[in-house]
């Protein structure tokens, strides 16, 4: 079986921080994988825009530095990267004065019938003065998109005035906020999952589901983000965003349509139906921690104060979260949300526990009956096992065996797994929203982090220790193990 890949309309993409970590990781490699796919009509082209000094060679070169570090060998083609290259242009721009702005406007003349899209790689801080000269310079047509990464706000206040200050010179239509976990392969099959089968949705209900478990571990520290993360924190770096919007993915009701409003409008009746968690009730229901010097698969690594060199810092670089949704589908079963740097290993996962049979027909000899599970891979193998009871092969008797039906995506389908970004970025000259956080979104699910970032300053609720290279903090053990569940572990 092999994929389809349809083209997009020609395109013009000014990357702003062209020449910054996430253009070099993500956006570049992203954008050539789509080239080599043959989804970029001609004359598409992608503009590299920052303070640099460079001219459109330089950002070539650094542009197939780039590549050759983060694509596989089998991958660098070279009359593909010799194409692809020569769609890339570059214009030295300052976000904070008119320097430059003019022959960017100059560049994009010559594209004035094609779609444009304008990433804004940079730190929060200036995507209001970038907007502003967008703007300034008349650069803004009807087919113009603007696309944002996190962090937006680091509160509910700051998240409203960056979107008023955004939404001053985009329409609502035309601002991508991204959030890389929904392009994420197996977060779509989440969709296909639950609404294009009779099997799994008549059972997606607090009847037959027992609770549900989402976990986003890193088994990295800091890795060059100290300034940024001491100041944000793991609730802010991951639960606000990522984790919520699995949350919402899992647990939202089927929308009449795929369209994207359809879909947003669903997501936010979950955020807006969650539980709150405040001073009265938080030391319950979340757990903090921070990891200390421990061992990771490539040997001892520090603690995080030690990391940062910083011995006072207090912020979390774990967290575990007991959330309620409170409507009919969902009451009284839990979300168990887990997050953090420094653990045993690297996996995103969403694991569905399905309520235990009422009565087992089988001896004790057969064997204990061991309720079922969806688990949802979302990283580092994507795919989907759906663990059910069957009998162990051969005579001898009735012996029970708890087995995964196994899909792995790349190896079902004889494909690659396109990077989160690929689909993202393309998505948005389609422009399709569906896998964006419209505004209400966002600032609903600050609405029920603020109060539990209050609670842990006003009851100054602890960051428990816990060794790098392990699964956390013991108390997030007994957040899940006081209700008679255990956190799932990857087998």
């Amino acid at each position: 079986m092999s994929s389809q890949t349809i083209p997009v309309d020609p395109f013009d993409y000014v990357v702003f921080g062209g020449t910054g970590d996430l253009a070099e990781r993500k956006l570049l490699p992203a954008l050539y994988h789509r080239q080599i796919a043959g989804q970029l009509s001609e004359p598409t082209r992608i503009i590299g825009a920052s303070r640099s000094e460079l001219d459109d060679e330089g950002f070539r070169s650094f542009a197939r530095e780039a590549l050759k570090q983060h694509i596989k060998d089998d991958e660098f083609d070279e009359p593909q990267i010799s194409q692809f290259l020569q769609r890339l242009h570059y214009v030295s721009v300052d976000a904070t004065s008119d320097r430059g702005w003019d022959n960017l406007s100059t560049l994009l003349k010559s594209g004035e019938d094609r779609v444009r899209a304008f990433y804004l790689a940079v730190g929060p801080s200036l995507f209001g003065e970038i907007s502003e000269r967008i703007r300034g310079h008349k650069l803004i047509h009807d087919r113009t998109r603007v696309v944002v990464e996190k962090p937006i706000g680091r509160d509910l206040a700051t998240a409203q005035a960056l979107n008023d200050t955004i939404g001053q010179v985009f329409a609502e239509e035309q601002i991508f906020r991204i959030d890389h976990y929904l392009g994420k392969e197996t977060v779509q099959n989440l969709m296909a999952l639950r609404f294009a089968n009779a099997l799994y949705e008549p059972l997606w209900n607090s009847a037959h589901i027992d609770h549900v478990q989402i976990t986003v571990a890193e088994s990295v520290g800091l890795e060059g983000r100290a300034g940024y993360y001491d100041k944000a924190g793991a609730l802010r770096d991951m639960v606000q965003n990522h984790m919520l919007q699995l949350l919402c993915l899992v647990a939202m009701e089927a929308p009449p349509s795929a369209a994207a409003e359809a879909v947003r409008d669903e997501k936010l009746k979950v955020l807006r139906a969650l539980r709150p968690i405040d001073a009265g009730n938080a030391s319950k229901m979340t757990v903090r921690g921070q990891y200390r010097a421990g061992a990771s698969a490539g040997g001892a690594v520090k603690g995080y104060l030690d990391e940062l060199g910083d011995a006072d810092s207090n912020t979390e670089t774990f967290v575990a979260i007991k959330a309620e949704i409170e409507n009919w589908r969902w009451a009284g079963v839990p979300f168990y949300m887990r997050t953090g740097k420094r653990m045993a290993e690297r996996a995103s996962e969403i694991v569905i526990n399905f309520k235990p049979i009422p009565h087992s027909i089988f001896s004790a000899s057969a064997g204990h009956v061991i309720a079922n599970q969806l688990v949802i891979r979302l990283q580092p193998d994507e795919g989907v096992k759906q663990w059910i009871m069957i009998k162990d092969p051969g005579p001898g008797g009735m012996r029970l065996k708890h087995v995964p039906l196994d899909m792995s995506f790349a190896q079902s389908f004889g494909v690659r797994n396109p990077d989160a970004y690929e689909r993202l970025l393309m998505d948005v000259i389609r422009c399709n929203q569906t896998l964006f956080m419209r505004r209400d979104e966002v600032e609903a699910a600050w609405q029920w982090v603020d109060p539990i970032l209050k609670a842990w300053e006003e009851t100054a609720q602890p960051c428990q220790g816990y060794t790098a290279g392990t699964s956390g903090p013991t108390n997030a053990i007994a957040l899940i193990e006081r209700d008679g569940r255990t956190w799932h572990e990857s087998r």
